[in-house]
């Protein structure tokens, strides 16, 4: 087993939505994590899952342009929503594995994309004693110490985290599948939204919105 209670969270304690290839404001509460510069023209959220194949395919091939091009250079606000896919204790694992130890931006973000990266590996491992083994692998190399991972892993606040991210995303905007974006507070429907070409064009075309 992963842990004492099985991540605290079982799959029905979630309203789960499916993995799948399409996806308010720039405010950014207390639950999220963000980069970029807190006053630029674009918020940009993402709903997305450690667990999902999707997920873990933008992050591989979009993810790191959209930073160089859009955050890194003031013109995106990127806000990140943790809205767990099945199996969703293994997904609310890795969001409490990312955030362990009082994690910065910087730093969830880095551990963030090694659970993408490994996600295949993970999987591939088999068991729930097989995963724990991966987080703390993960983990360990974050500089983590696997008490910490453990009591990360097992904290009841990351639920509660989580659940709140869950219900209000429904509530707002009404989330289907993962990856979900929201560009200055409207959902996109735009498939193309998955690729690095339609995403910069729908960034560009609310940027100039804003001027």
């Amino acid at each position: 087993m992963i842990g004492r209670r099985t991540f605290l969270l079982s799959a029905s304690a979630l309203v789960l939505v499916g993995c799948n290839g399409a996806g308010g404001g720039g405010a950014v509460g207390a639950d999220e994590m963000a980069l970029g510069d807190a006053n630029a023209p674009v918020t940009l959220i993402e709903y997305a899952s450690t667990t999902c194949s999707h997920c873990a395919a933008f992050h591989a091939e979009v993810y790191e342009e959209l930073k160089t091009n859009y955050i890194d250079t003031g013109r995106v606000r990127y806000v990140f929503r943790e809205y767990p896919t099945a199996p969703a204790p293994i997904a609310v694992a890795g969001f409490q594995l990312a955030r362990c130890g009082g994690a910065s931006s910087e730093q969830y973000f880095t551990r963030i994309g090694e659970l993408f990266r490994q996600q295949t590996a993970i999987f591939a491992t088999g068991t729930m004693e097989g995963v724990r083994g991966k987080f703390l692998e993960i983990g360990g190399a974050a500089g983590l110490s696997e008490e910490q991972i453990m009591q990360c892993i097992t904290d009841e606040e990351g639920a509660d985290r989580i659940r709140r991210v869950v219900e209000e995303g429904n509530r707002q905007f009404n989330i289907t599948g993962t990856p979900t974006f929201i560009i200055n507070g409207e959902k996109v429907t735009d498939p193309s939204v998955v690729t690095y070409a339609g995403l910069s064009r729908l960034l560009d075309a609310a940027g100039a919105a804003t001027n």
